[in-house]
């Protein structure tokens, strides 16, 4: 997540290492069957889960299935059981093309800082800046499993199909989260109150000196520096930033505006809500860690819905299962999840995906010291773990609509058990989760490798 460096002691311990902040990945799926998982001779055994989840299971080599289940939803959060891994990024490459094809879909929104997405976007729309170096200079520090070839793919996808045809509707891309208050966001706010209120210019420069990273600045070394100042220098940037946005509240909106001036004063409120979020996040202190994940994971459903909500089309979500959730499996640390805020918020409009895996080899930190992910292989689910009887289902790889599946799958379902989720650090520890509370569709892959980093 954002706040996941050396100053957060707490993070020697496993568990958190493990549990701040998983994001990224799903797959490109066949649905292969799996013989001999079924005998052909056994009759169903009605209270055996897996007789039960083979009668939901679809399987991923056609995705309409999964299409179906995602219904009209406005926003479809889909989760990973880790940041790193191939199969996890090329589903979400190959949903979203189908929900553009299918369902009208035009915006990918990804667990990443806001002013990177604005940069990206202005690629896919615009053709504006190399993504790849844009990559670069964005994925660093907790981010850093987004910069690979998978994703660099998507981008590319993505502005071919805004190139092929101008007349079909834009595919957007944008960042939910606040790790990195970065000069795109800053650049827009001065922008807006240059050409529309020019009296405030002085007011807005004063209050954001000090606080605007500088041309050159990496996001990595800037989100170290600022979670590592003293707590009272964070709190004086939190307090710039949030009187920039109240004065752009009070005072921003052009007299006599027209349609596109109201437009601009919306998106100049969102990009210095984005400022205020970031530098928020960063003050509060180290011991109320749950706090501020709480309020992380607020701001990234907060982000989403606005997006959604202004640009009046459909989004897919990527982030980690634990972010996507409804509920959360580690409460005292993390608690409420972004999808219970999106859940509150959009109600039956907000869908949700989560998704496991039994073995493979994926991507992650060894430690929060470490700058450089290392691939570590996850042997296959052992007995009592999720896992261990989802990958017993007829398909490779399939998906389930846990909202309808028969009774004795939503028992099981219902149960917490061991489920593997892999964040920025390595741990051979899983967390307590019951999937049938946490999620509306289940996406199960046989097996993962780790995904290629740039």
């Amino acid at each position: 997540m954002t706040f996941d460096t050396a100053s957060l002691r707490p993070l020697r311990d496993s568990v958190w290492r493990r549990r701040l902040l998983g994001t990224a990945a799903l797959v490109l799926a066949t649905g292969t069957l799996v013989a001999g998982t079924v005998p052909a001779s056994t009759a169903p055994d009605r209270r055996n889960p897996v007789d039960a989840l083979n009668r939901s299971a679809q399987p991923l080599s056609d995705l309409n299935a999964l299409g179906s289940m995602v219904g009209s939803a406005r926003v479809v959060g889909l989760g990973e059981a880790s940041h790193s891994a191939h199969e996890f990024f090329t589903l979400k490459q190959r949903l979203f093309r189908h929900l553009v094809a299918t369902k009208g879909f035009t915006t990918f929104a990804l667990e990443a800082s806001w002013s990177t997405g604005l940069r990206l976007d202005n690629y896919v729309v615009n053709g504006v800046g190399d993504p790849a170096q844009i990559m670069r200079e964005e994925f660093e520090g907790q981010y850093v499993f987004w910069n690979t070839d998978e994703y660099l793919d998507l981008i590319h996808w993505m502005r071919d199909y805004n190139t092929a045809s101008p007349r079909r509707p834009k595919l957007r891309f944008v960042g939910n989260d606040l790790g990195y208050a970065g000069p795109e966001s800053f650049k827009r706010v001065v922008d807006y109150v240059s050409a529309y209120r020019p009296d405030l210019a002085d007011r807005m420069s004063a209050l954001y000196a000090g606080i605007r990273p500088s041309a050159g600045t990496r996001a990595g070394t800037w989100m170290n520096q600022q979670l590592t100042k003293d707590l009272a220098l964070r709190k004086a940037d939190a307090k710039r930033a949030d009187e920039a946005l109240a004065i752009l509240r009070a005072e921003g909106r052009p007299d006599d505006a027209s349609r596109r001036d109201n437009e601009a004063h919306e998106w100049a409120l969102q990009n210095a809500t984005a400022i205020m979020q970031s530098f928020n996040g960063y003050a509060f202190p180290d011991e109320q860690f749950a706090e501020r994940m709480r309020y992380r994971d607020k701001v990234m459903a907060d982000n989403t819905a606005w997006w959604s909500e202004h640009m009046r089309g459909k989004t897919l979500l990527a982030s980690n299962n634990g972010h996507v959730a409804y509920t959360s499996d580690d409460p005292e640390m993390f608690p409420v999840p972004t999808g219970a805020f999106l859940r509150e918020r959009l109600g039956k409009r907000y869908v949700n995906i989560g998704l496991t895996f039994n073995q493979g080899t994926l991507n992650a930190l060894p430690d929060f010291t470490a700058q450089r992910p290392e691939t570590y292989t996850v042997v296959p689910a052992p007995r009592g773990h999720n896992e261990h009887t989802l990958d017993m289902v007829r398909f490779q790889d399939y998906a389930i609509d846990l909202r309808t599946a028969p009774a004795a799958a939503r028992a099981w379902l219902s149960t917490a058990r061991p489920t593997r989720s892999y964040g920025l650090y390595w741990s051979p520890e899983n967390p307590q989760t019951g999937l049938g509370q946490s999620y509306d569709i289940l996406v199960h892959l046989h097996q993962v490798k780790a995904a290629h980093l740039r």
